[in-house]
């Protein structure tokens, strides 16, 4: 039997996926980042908050929601992105191969669909943040 955390794994299985170890320590290390990055983050985030106190007074209550959730929003991309990287890893491990994660290249004549939309989304955002200049940019 073989160790990995908490559960022991089969010796066959192990042997089956000689990455298994590795994946495995690479897993722990993305969700204790995450969590450090959740404890951190909530601490900064607070410590900001409370600093900036005298010019912007608002609740305790609201003081702690505000950090927590973007703690929380913050611990998630990083959790996310440490694990995709060890997803990649245990791909490489497994077939020796790099994963491609490149979007696919649109097909000819998007580019200038994409390039019309990326304008009516400019321009909508600059509508519902200066109303005032609308007739000026339109």
């Amino acid at each position: 039997m073989v160790n990995l955390g908490l559960t022991k794994v089969d010796d066959a299985l192990a042997a089956k996926h000689p990455g298994l170890q590795s994946y495995a320590a690479c897993q722990s290390h993305a969700f204790m980042k995450g969590t450090g990055t959740f404890i951190l983050g909530a601490a900064g985030f607070f410590a900001i908050q409370k600093a900036l106190q005298r010019k912007l007074p608002y609740p305790l209550q609201w003081n702690l929601l505000i950090s927590i959730v973007a703690s929380s929003v913050g611990s998630y991309a990083v959790t996310r992105w440490e694990t995709q990287k060890c997803s990649d890893l245990w791909i490489l491990l497994e077939t020796g191969k790099v994963p491609d994660r490149s979007p696919p290249p649109p097909p000819p004549g998007e580019y200038s669909l994409i390039l019309q939309t990326c304008l009516m989304d400019f321009r909508v955002i600059f509508l519902i943040f200066n109303c005032t200049e609308v007739t000026y940019f339109l």
